[in-house]
């Protein structure tokens, strides 16, 4: 089987910087794989893509050797499954809050006798390699999101499950679960109470020895996090590096545009004609 590059790059004490697709399109996949990310994550949950289209953008980001990821849209065992057999190497599960939470998804992720995946990997057994089944227990990785007051009040158990690799923190829902609409919810969080809240995951999570990983909206933010010891960070989403791309365009365009436009200087005063 193929090797996990996320998994090796923990193992020598590196970070890893993941980029993020929303857009259901293979060809956008195959342009975020090629940019230089360490792990590439289709998005099933909030993202605007589904099974067929999550399985032709895995196969999209095949040859440029990015390890892909996928977010499920739910604590499904179908989903989880099938995304695995389609070829992503992590799956990453929203709104896990407890240990009970925590414990299927293992299952749903490792095979017998360590959880209850069915056996059937039609596209990880030619993505992977033809022995899949054997390694895939130790490459795959099992990532809980941690999302919610509940969650943040059993952070110590859901990090005891065995078979858990580690946490990803989406700060948007954390934000609104520990504070309500105390504050408006986004990435980047500022306020002490979640900077000390995002803190204590990680901390909690090193401790129990597993891993910890945190969603951004900036590359200095994303920056600062592996400052703090993150091992993992989403640096770039493809709708955002989209959006905010075009947008720089066309303000320099309209400001170049507006510059050109400016009357010509009157140089009467110097004798003119």
């Amino acid at each position: 089987m193929i090797a996990n590059k996320i998994l090796r790059k923990w193992a020598n004490r590196e970070p890893v910087l993941n980029g993020w697709l929303s857009i259901a399109n293979p060809f956008t996949a195959e342009i975020m794989a090629a940019q230089g990310y360490d792990s590439v994550t289709i998005d099933l949950q909030h993202g605007l893509i589904g099974y067929e289209m999550a399985t032709a953008m895995l196969q999209a980001m095949r040859a440029s050797g990015v390890t892909p990821l996928v977010r499920v849209p739910w604590l499904d065992p179908a989903a989880i499954m099938k995304a695995l057999d389609a070829g992503a190497y992590g799956i990453i599960c929203p709104m896990i809050n407890n240990r009970a939470e925590a414990e299927r998804l293992v299952s749903y992720v490792r095979y017998p006798p360590l959880g209850v995946r069915s056996f059937g990997p039609t596209r990880a057994n030619f993505a992977a390699g033809a022995d899949y089944g054997t390694h895939a227990d130790k490459e795959i990785i099992c990532l809980a999101m941690i999302e919610t007051a509940e969650a943040m009040a059993n952070i110590e158990e859901i990090l005891a499950t065995p078979g858990l690799d580690g946490v990803y923190i989406g700060p948007a829902d954390l934000t609104m679960g520990i504070t309500g609409r105390k504050y408006r919810t986004g990435f980047d969080r500022e306020e002490p109470e979640m900077i000390a809240a995002i803190r204590t995951i990680l901390d909690q999570a090193h401790k129990a020895g597993l891993r910890a990983c945190l969603h951004n909206g900036s590359p200095a933010y994303a920056a600062r996090a592996i400052g703090w010891g993150f091992d993992l960070v989403t640096v770039g989403n493809d709708v955002r590096l989209l959006a905010d791309a075009s947008r720089s365009s066309v303000e320099a365009t309209r400001r170049l545009i507006g510059e050109a436009q400016l009357p010509p200087a009157d140089n009467s005063a110097s004798g003119g004609y």
